[in-house]
């Protein structure tokens, strides 16, 4: 945490102690001096040495990888963006080729390619962000350079060209400039305006160029995404870094901070801005790292899925915001399989419709679910989402699976330490947890309120061998209207699942919970202090929960009102 609040933000450290997480480090960098003063010459020099040595390290990753599984591994990683769930139940030809593709996929990263040596170019390639060197610049490049100098795909000023053995170097001037290139781009610089970009922006371009950085220091800036196509690293790195202005962000699959055998990293460090995403974005990883870290302003994510801090395999997703009031959206999008039992008759829009997030903090598999041993044994276990908010008065609104949700081996994390936030979400919420999950919800402070549309599972709850906490902190008034689902500390089939509440006057409204159990499970209800309102709603036989009040409804099962 203290890493993610640092000022001005101290890239580097704040990777290596993500992937720390996942027991991954970083290997041994070569140190590029950052240029003090504002001579041109140490400056491009500057920069030729951290591309070349991010290369270097890249290449060294790769080495034991043939050309064939090298581009095997890059494609792969826009299919997984394009079409990853975490389950497939229905075994034809489409779905076991893409069975045993996932499963390869996880195989060469984990076996063939050196991902620290992949962390170690991310580390090189952050150096760039250094304040030192990036105040100096409208100092040390001037004046324009001829139009004829100027790529195809650009408009307004550009200050310095250059073609590189990483790819294209430019640039831009302080005014407003756009952005549309085809070709390799190693590092894009823009001093300043109100810009656009489109297409590929700090985005692994192909299996030879995989490293590929941009850098905006002021004005309110548009960037527009291809899919697989913003900040985003397939056998790469892939840097979007914003340091000032109200930016917009048109997220295809696959991009805003998204890693897929690579390390995908947005950076945005002041305005109120705007992240609208399709599936797999803001801070999303499947093989890697994907990060979003936005540390100002009053922000704005929404995504269809698997997003705003989600990690499928072998990934770390996450989504950092520092300060400020946030509004975070995932889900309404993508149908539900519970409709095909549960829904039979609804229609999208319709209030039994459930829909699927898997995001906000949220960590899931790809599990294989058959009867057949030889298929089974081809799921993949989760990775980590982890969604960080620091300070504000957030609103989170989300459907099935998300806000500090783990599923398959997967964990997920939601860490909200300031301000009075508001909780929407839907099935499995709240640290929530399923099928060998871990799920982790903290709120530390304020007066919050809880929602869900239901129809089952928010709250500290576990289910098939997982394990949940949820902990809201401090002694603020919260509510919790859980008149649509079940929740607040309960498990089933050998889950382990503790809610608590530290304090202050609260009003729970649950269908059934508190701490009910089933099938070898522990479940846990706890608030430690202040008068509070209870209402269950199912009318379970000799309980009524009340202040001061200990209770069990049976093995494994605890309820404590202190």
């Amino acid at each position: 945490m203290e890493s993610a609040a640092a000022s001005p933000l101290d890239l580097p450290t704040l990777l290596n102690r993500l992937e720390t997480s996942m027991n991954r480090s970083s290997a041994p960098l070569t140190t590029v001096l950052i240029p003090t003063g504002s001579h041109r010459s140490n400056t491009i020099a500057f920069i030729r040495e951290v591309l070349h040595q991010a290369a270097l390290h890249r290449e060294h990753a790769l080495a034991d990888l043939s050309d064939q599984e090298r581009t095997f591994l890059f494609e792969h990683g826009r299919t997984l963006a394009e079409s990853y769930t975490p389950q497939i139940s229905i075994l034809s030809d489409v779905t076991m080729s893409q069975i045993l593709a996932n499963t390869r996929f996880a195989e060469l990263l984990q076996k063939r390619v050196k991902y620290d040596h992949l962390l170690a170019a991310g580390q090189v390639l952050a150096q760039l962000t250094s304040t030192q060197w990036l105040e100096e610049l409208h100092e040390t490049f001037p004046d324009p350079v001829s139009p004829t100098q100027i790529p195809p795909g650009i408009t307004g000023e550009v200050r310095f060209v250059v073609h590189t053995s990483e790819g294209l170097v430019i640039i831009g001037g302080p005014g407003p400039n756009s952005y549309a290139l085809e070709g390799p781009v190693a590092l894009i610089l823009d001093l300043g305006g109100d810009d656009s970009y489109h297409g590929l922006i700090g985005a692994s371009y192909d299996v030879r160029y995989g490293n590929a950085v941009v850098i905006d220091l002021a004005g309110n800036d548009r960037y527009t995404g291809a899919p697989v196509g913003l900040a985003t690293g397939r056998l790469g790195v892939g840097l979007l870094f914003d340091r000032s202005g109200d930016d917009n962000y048109e997220l295809s699959p696959g991009s805003g901070g998204v890693g897929l055998g690579g390390l995908g990293i947005l950076v945005d460090t002041q305005g109120d801005d705007q992240y609208h995403g399709n599936r797999l974005t803001q801070g999303a990883a499947i093989g890697g790292l994907g990060l979003l870290i936005d540390t100002a302003g009053n922000d704005r994510y929404s995504s269809h899925g698997f997003a705003i801090g989600f990690g499928g395999p072998l990934g770390l997703g996450a989504s950092i915001d520092t300060d400020g009031d946030d509004q975070y959206q995932c889900g309404e999008v993508i149908p539900s399989a519970y409709n095909a039992h549960e829904a039979v008759e609804s229609k999208p829009g319709d209030p039994e419709f459930q829909y699927d997030c898997f995001g906000l903090g949220a960590g899931a598999g790809s599990r294989v679910l058959t009867t057949q041993p030889q298929w089974v044994d081809q799921s993949l276990a989760g990775g980590m989402g982890l969604l960080l908010d620091l300070k504000g008065r957030d609103r989170y609104q989300s459907a099935n699976f998300s806000q500090g949700m783990g599923y398959f081996f997967g964990a997920g994390v939601l860490l909200d330490l300031d301000g009075e936030d508001d909780y929407q979400a839907a099935r499995y919420g709240h640290g929530a947890s399923a099928h060998h999950g871990v799920a982790l919800f903290i709120d530390r402070q304020g007066n919050d309120h809880y929602g869900s549309r239901g129809p089952y599972y928010n709250g500290g709850v576990a289910w098939d061998h997982s394990i949940s906490l949820t902990i809201d902190a401090g002694t603020g008034q919260d509510s919790y209207a859980f008149d649509r689902t079940t929740g607040l500390g309960k498990a089933d089939h050998t889950g382990w699942a503790i809610f608590l509440d530290e304090g202050g006057r609260d009003t729970y409204r649950v269908q059934s919970g508190f701490g009910e159990t089933s099938e070898r499970s522990l479940a846990g209800f706890i608030d430690l202090t202040g008068e509070d309102q209870y209402s269950l709603l199912s009318g379970v036989p000799d309980f009524r929960p009340g202040n001061s009040m200990v209770f069990s409804h049976g093995p494994g099962s605890f309820f404590q009102d202190r």
